[in-house]
């Protein structure tokens, strides 16, 4: 990991409940995600498995999913922030969403 502060190029979610991760890069290895991830009440920057993340058991057999219509705007470091003060992911994606929007809107 190249330690950049990236944009994020996936989203991940869980689609039943609390689960929500933001990737910035893969290593080399094809399994180690670098970003953002919330399992519970605190967002942390770190690692984690592609591999685990596409076989994690949920209800009616369903899989984690990828938000398809999702595009990082920012930079990892930004949502982090966000999310830290929100206290959540979605919370930070939406209010910098809102944020590009905004000024999009006001010709910035």
């Amino acid at each position: 990991m190249s330690g950049f502060d990236h944009l994020p190029v996936v989203k991940f979610f869980n689609p039943f409940g609390i689960g929500t991760w933001l990737a910035t890069e893969l290593a080399e290895d094809g399994d180690r995600l670098f970003g953002l991830a919330q399992l519970g009440e605190a967002p942390e920057l770190g690692s984690f498995s592609l591999e685990e993340l596409t076989n994690l058991k949920l209800p009616f057999e369903m899989h984690i999913e990828r938000d398809v219509f999702f595009t990082g705007t920012f930079p990892i470091s930004a949502y982090a922030e966000t999310a830290r003060e929100t206290g959540s992911i979605t919370a930070a994606i939406r209010i910098l969403s809102n944020a590009v929007g905004a000024r999009r809107e006001e010709g910035i």
